[in-house]
């Protein structure tokens, strides 16, 4: 099974991160992008970051018991507070060999849902699929909103891309509405040239 967009499980991770407090500007040469992080947010290092996925991988493949061939290179990770990230990386995808973007981008979004809903039987889900232009370039958008039992709502929002034979991906998981609309008004004043 290859997962394009993993951003599965990344609201429940607590990282260690490196304090930056100031409003920082990345440029990502690879993809002529450009995007201020906001103010307030801390990198997250590799090694835990791994954890992290390592936790969304394993509850997929405990889920459908299949092995998950994640090629994902991460771009970058940021946090603010424990369960709100932002987190950006590609991974190849060939038409030729791995078929039509949409309908395996349409597959990998039941996929996430269907884990979600597996690993938190007890949680509300609800999900929206769309198309939003970024910087002039057509985005596919996939929202999932969980309601705990507890009363916590996590927001994740999922943006993907083809670019020649590279899929970007940007996921923003966030429990702070005002922190989770910081990180997509970045993204989506983001440039792409």
């Amino acid at each position: 099974m290859k997962i394009l967009c993993l951003f599965l499980l990344i609201g429940f991770q607590s990282c260690n991160s490196q304090t930056k407090s100031d409003p920082e500007t990345l440029k990502i040469e690879e993809f002529n992008w450009t995007i201020d992080i906001p103010e307030n947010f801390e990198p997250i290092n590799q090694k835990e970051w791994n954890k992290t996925l390592k936790k969304g991988i394993d509850a997929i493949e405990n889920t459908f018991d299949e092995k998950v061939d994640n090629q994902a290179v991460t771009i970058f990770t940021y946090k603010n507070g424990q369960f709100n990230n932002f987190e950006a990386n590609w991974q190849p995808f060939d038409v030729e060999i791995d078929g039509e973007y949409l309908e395996t981008y349409s597959e990998v979004n039941k996929i996430l849902y269907q884990t979600f809903e597996t690993q938190m039987p007890k949680a509300k889900l609800d999900s929206i699929s769309s198309t939003q232009k970024i910087s002039g370039l057509d985005f596919q958008r996939f929202d999932i909103t969980i309601d705990f039992p507890n009363g916590m709502k996590m927001k994740s929002i999922g943006f993907s891309r083809l670019f020649d034979k590279k899929e970007f991906t940007m996921n923003i998981s966030s429990v702070d509405e005002k922190i989770g609309k910081k990180m997509l008004d970045a993204f989506l004043n983001s440039k792409f040239e």
